[in-house]
């Protein structure tokens, strides 16, 4: 599980950083809120600490925002603020809990969990979009966008896309990507997962010589860090 963390005071980054890698999660973390809002709206994570207290753009602005782009990973707010008034703006802009410093780090973690347990492993059960750089995928609709503009995909292109999206970050074979997004009964050969990917860095890479979303890995098959 991959966790932001939102937070500008360096005691707390480093003590959650420790306490939640010490638990088996993957984390990052980002100072400020024009930060945090890039790497949110950027990258796949799982869940997002939040301050609410942040240099430039503080939490409430980066949540209001990530659910006005259709990010809908999990938000945990962050603040030393006690006031309820506080917590219902929070919850309001869409974070889903709300905790208030100074906190047991426990029960933060127990939050943590409790909230991922509560969140579909791929995202896309709960999600009606996902964004990575300057495309947005709509699952409801099945359209693709580069900004404003659409993407015209293929249905087999868009498939591939969204099991990229669903399973960010983890290495798939192509044996894998045959079955689960071309199934065994359409017998393709694993070259038609290369020319399908080609095709698709086509659309949606910056640089489709040089992809920066779904990348190879040698000897294993392809991985997508959007």
């Amino acid at each position: 599980m991959n966790i932001l963390l939102v937070e500008d005071e360096p005691g707390i980054v480093l003590t959650l950083t420790d306490r939640l890698s010490s638990e088996g999660y993957a984390v990052q973390s980002a100072a400020d809120g024009d930060r945090g809002l890039e790497l949110a709206t950027t990258s796949g994570f799982d869940l997002i600490v939040l301050d609410v207290g942040l240099p430039g753009k503080n939490g409430f602005e980066v949540c209001r925002e990530l659910r006005e782009r259709g990010v809908q990973t999990p938000v945990i707010m962050l603040t030393a603020r006690g006031q309820v008034v506080d917590k219902v703006v929070g919850l309001k802009l869409g974070a889903d809990d709300y905790v208030t410093k100074p906190f047991e780090m426990a029960e933060l973690v127990a939050r943590i969990e409790a909230r991922l347990r509560r969140s579909p492993a791929s995202g896309l059960v709960s999600r009606e979009a996902y964004q990575f750089g300057d495309i947005r995928v709509d699952f409801r609709r099945a359209e693709v966008f580069r900004e404003s503009a659409p993407v015209e995909l293929s249905a087999r292109e868009f498939k591939l896309l969204c099991y990229f999206i669903e399973h960010r970050q983890a290495t798939l074979s192509r044996d894998e990507l045959l079955n689960e997004v071309w199934g065994y009964e359409s017998m393709p050969s694993t070259r038609t997962v290369d020319v399908h990917i080609a095709w698709l860095r086509q659309k949606i890479e910056p640089n489709p010589k040089h992809p920066q979303y779904i990348l190879t890995v040698h000897g294993l098959g392809y991985k997508f860090v959007g």
